[in-house]
């Protein structure tokens, strides 16, 4: 028993020992989805901040597929030393449960919350070709093509997909949803005329919206953003009540020591508070919400309730 106490002590020391020195070496955050999307465009406007404030590099490095679970499932095995992060959205926390009984991590027990970074809403939005110029008459044109509408997310169980089921079912028509290993791809097919609609970050559409190259019908929160202010939401459009809005944060594989995780919190807090990175995410339409690890644990827990009640809402059967 004495070697035991004494061996849990030197290893308690060498975690602290370990954390003080933190970061030594460049540091991962592993975004679980396709470069070219929203939560890709977020990540790296945060690496260059959060590097700065860290001492060392912070790398992107994208893992896209199985609706975010593959990336999600790496930091999880990952060891909780603080060198390689997630960065989240519902999927791979709050939403895939629900959708995949078998995930290969837990999606509670094996992350360690860091903060929540921003908060942020999907634009519906479909090719020209589509003769529809409202969420009126999109439904009214599924209703007569039942089941030949097809529409595009990141992934089996992200937000872009739970969304599209579930306006599918709060306008009581049929859609075919069409995976695809991010938001970056989605768009691609979307903008090639592959695929007639999808429910996509407005940071990652924005730019096509305005180009004309995409039609935005609606917004999923239920107040209009900044970004395209003379959209409607779908709540005030055709479906009242609608609201589907959504988080990005940041999390490490459970058992990451805490100092690490309070100076990754204040880092990344510090970086929101830059005049310079907070420009980059008003213009994306973001909404900046840092918080200390026990609000985003909190915010989970809303969050989780509040998602469960849309994905058996939305009917989508489990993968």
């Amino acid at each position: 028993m004495r070697r035991w106490l004494a061996t849990m002590a030197l290893l308690s020391i060498a975690t602290a020992a370990q954390a003080q020195t933190w970061p030594a070496a460049p540091i991962r955050l592993v975004v679980p989805f396709a470069p070219g999307g929203a939560a890709d465009a977020m990540a790296r406007i945060l690496a260059e901040p959060l590097s700065k404030r860290l001492g060392q590099p912070v790398v992107i490095e994208n893992k896209p597929g199985a609706g975010a679970t593959l990336g999600a499932d790496f930091v999880a095995k990952s060891a909780p030393d603080g060198y390689t992060l997630l960065w989240t959205t519902p999927g791979p926390q709050i939403t895939n449960p629900f959708l995949m009984p078998k995930l290969p991590y837990d999606p509670f027990r094996d992350f360690t919350p860091v903060a929540t970074v921003v908060t942020a809403v999907n634009v519906l939005v479909v090719t020209p070709s589509l003769p529809v110029k409202s969420v009126a008459e999109l439904i009214a044109y599924a209703k007569a093509n039942p089941g030949k509408v097809n529409f595009g997310s990141a992934g089996a169980g992200t937000a872009s997909h739970i969304t599209g089921e579930y306006f599918a079912r709060a306008a009581g028509i049929t859609l075919v949803h069409i995976p695809y290993k991010g938001t970056g791809p989605a768009l691609t097919d979307l903008l090639g005329g592959h695929i007639p609609m999808a429910f996509a970050p407005i940071p990652a559409s924005h730019s096509n919206v305005a180009a004309g190259k995409l039609r935005a019908l609606a917004v999923t929160s239920t107040t209009r953003s900044s970004l395209l202010p003379e959209v409607p939401t779908i709540a005030e459009s055709s479906l009242p009540g609608f609201d589907a809005s959504l988080y990005y944060g940041l999390a490490a594989p459970a058992g990451t020591p805490r100092p690490v995780i309070d100076k990754l919190n204040k880092a990344l807090r510090d970086a929101l508070a830059s005049d310079e990175v907070r420009k980059q995410l008003a213009l994306d339409g973001t909404e900046i919400t840092p918080g200390t690890p026990e609000d985003y644990a909190a915010f989970i827990d809303r969050d989780e309730k509040k998602w469960a009640g849309l994905v058996k809402a939305s009917g989508v059967e489990q993968e």
